[in-house]
C-alpha cells in the first residue's frame, strides 16, 4: 500500500510550509532516512526525511510553492502502483484560522517594525552587486534559487549571495536587479521627481508569523508599561573587571540577561504564563533573548538562566546570535521561554516598549546606557543611565507585582556583586 506523506509541523508557530527544494523527483527511488525535500518554515529552512521506503509516486507541492500542515506532501509506493483513490479521498488539512485559535502559544518575535507612513515616491530596490564567491567558476546557491534564476534568465555569477557562506538564496534572485555603474547611470538609485515607483516583495513565511503572533498578543493581552531608570556606574566597573581577565568578554546584555533570572526568582508571580483557564507559575527560569535576523527576530532561550554565570551565558548567547543568522536554529532552540529581553540599546535607542511575547506574560525593553546629570551626595555630576521599560499582560501581572519586579531587578544592576551572592 502507498504512503502519504504530509506537510509536517517543523515548529510550534507553524501553520504552512514552502517547499524550497526537492532532492527527488517522481519515478525515483526512495529509502528511509534519505532527505526528500527542504522545507521553509516560518523560522528556518529544514531537510525533511523520508519515513519510507519506496518510488516517489506523487509530489503533492511543487518547488517554491506554499501548503497547509497536513496537507499531502507527497505519495511513496511501489512503482506502478494506483494512487488515484488516496488523491481523491484524502481529507482537506484543516483551516489555518482553525489551527491559529487551538494553538498553545510559545515562541514569537517581540518587536515589530516601527510603523512609517509611504511617501508618495519610493525608492527603488537596491541594485545587486555581484560577489568576488560567485564571479565565475563554481556557483553556490539552493536548489530553488537555480530553478528560478533559470526561469528568469539571470545569471548566478552576477548576483550577489547573502545566504549562509555567501551562498545564493531565493531572496537574491528575487530581488536581483542588473548593476549599472554609477558613471553610467548617475540616477539608477535615485527616485525620479514627480514619477511614482514601488517595488513588492513577497511575504516570507518568518513575517507573515510575526504579523500574526504579534496582532494576536498586542490585541489579545492587555498591555501596560512600566520604565525605570537603572545607575550603570558599578555595572560598567564590573563589567571592565570582569573583561581584563583573559579568556572573558561579557556583555551588558549578559549582565542583564543574570539580573533578570535572579529577579525572577525573588518575584515569582512575573515568571508566569496566561493559559485561559489558569495561570502557569513556572517555577525555572528560561528566558527568551531577541536576536534581529534578516526576515526579523528570533528568540532562542537561554534554559535555567538562574543557574549560570556570567561566561556561560554569554557564550551562549553569542553561540545562538550566530545559529540565528545562518539560520541553523532549531525548534528546542526557541521554545520553552518563560520570560523575554529586547535589547536596542547598542543601535542607540534610548527607550521603547515591547509587545509581550506569549506564552509569557511580560518582556523587559532595555535602552542604550546614556551619560546624563545626576544628584549624587547633593551635587551634580555625570552619570551613566539605562532606561528599561517592562511591558505586562495585565491578566497576569498587576502594577505593584511589575514595581516589585523593576525594583529587585535595578538592586541586582546597580549592584552587580549581589548576584553572586
Amino acid at each position: 500500500m502507498a504512503e502519504v506523506v504530509y506537510m509536517p509541523k517543523l515548529s510550534d508557530t507553524m501553520v504552512e510550509g514552502v517547499v524550497a527544494a526537492w532532492n527527488k523527483k517522481v519515478g525515483d527511488a526512495v529509502k528511509e532516512g534519505e532527505i526528500l525535500a527542504e522545507i521553509e518554515t516560518d523560522k528556518a529552512t529544514m531537510e525533511f526525511e523520508s519515513f519510507f521506503d519506496g518510488v516517489l509516486l506523487h509530489i503533492g507541492v511543487e518547488t517554491g510553492k506554499s501548503a497547509p500542515v497536513n496537507s499531502i506532501l507527497a505519495i511513496i509506493g511501489q512503482a506502478g502502483e494506483d494512487i488515484s483513490a488516496l488523491l481523491a479521498n484524502a481529507p482537506a488539512p484543516a483551516p489555518i484560522a482553525e489551527k491559529v485559535v487551538e494553538e498553545t502559544p510559545k515562541a514569537t518575535v517581540p518587536n515589530p517594525a516601527p510603523v512609517v507612513s509611504a511617501p508618495t515616491v519610493v525608492a527603488e530596490a537596491p541594485k545587486s552587486i555581484p560577489l568576488a564567491s560567485n564571479a565565475g567558476g563554481r556557483v553556490f546557491a539552493s536548489p530553488l534559487a537555480k530553478k528560478l534564476a533559470e526561469e528568469k534568465g539571470i545569471d548566478l555569477n552576477a548576483v550577489g549571495g547573502t545566504g549562509e557562506g555567501g551562498r545564493i538564496v531565493k531572496r537574491d534572485v528575487d530581488h536581483y536587479t542588473p548593476y549599472t555603474p554609477a558613471e553610467k547611470a548617475p540616477m539608477a538609485n535615485n527616485a525620479v521627481a514627480g514619477l511614482e515607483s514601488y517595488t513588492d516583495e513577497p511575504v516570507s513565511q518568518m513575517r507573515k508569523t510575526i504579523a500574526r503572533r504579534l496582532a494576536e498578543s498586542k490585541f489579545t493581552a492587555p498591555h501596560f508599561y512600566l520604565t525605570l531608570d537603572i545607575n550603570m556606574e558599578n555595572a560598567m566597573q564590573a563589567r571592565k573587571a570582569l573583561n581584563a581577565m583573559e579568556g572573558i568578554k561579557v556583555s551588558f546584555n549578559d549582565m542583564v540577561i543574570k539580573a533578570v533570572a535572579h529577579a525572577l526568582k525573588q518575584n515569582p508571580n512575573v515568571n508566569s504564563s496566561w493559559m485561559g483557564d489558569f495561570i502557569r507559575r513556572n517555577q525555572h527560569v528560561h528566558i527568551g533573548v531577541a536576536v534581529a535576523v534578516e526576515d526579523g527576530l528570533l528568540v532562542p532561550v537561554v534554559r535555567f538562566a538562574d543557574t549560570k554565570g556570567l561566561v556561560q551565558i554569554s557564550a551562549e548567547v553569542r553561540e545562538y546570535a550566530k545559529k540565528a543568522k545562518d539560520k541553523k536554529l532549531q525548534p528546542s532552540d526557541w521554545e520553552g521561554n518563560t520570560f523575554t529581553i529586547s535589547n536596542l540599546g547598542m543601535f542607540g535607542i534610548e527607550s521603547f516598549t515591547a509587545i509581550v511575547n506569549p506564552p509569557d506574560s511580560c518582556i523587559l525593553a532595555i535602552g542604550g546606557i546614556k551619560e546624563v546629570p545626576v544628584v549624587k551626595n547633593g551635587q551634580v555630576v555625570p552619570g551613566n543611565v539605562m532606561k528599561v521599560t517592562l511591558s505586562c499582560d495585565h491578566r497576569v501581572v498587576d502594577g505593584a507585582t511589575g514595581a516589585a519586579f523593576l525594583q529587585t531587578f535595578k538592586q541586582f544592576m546597580e549592584n552587580p556583586v549581589s548576584m553572586l551572592l
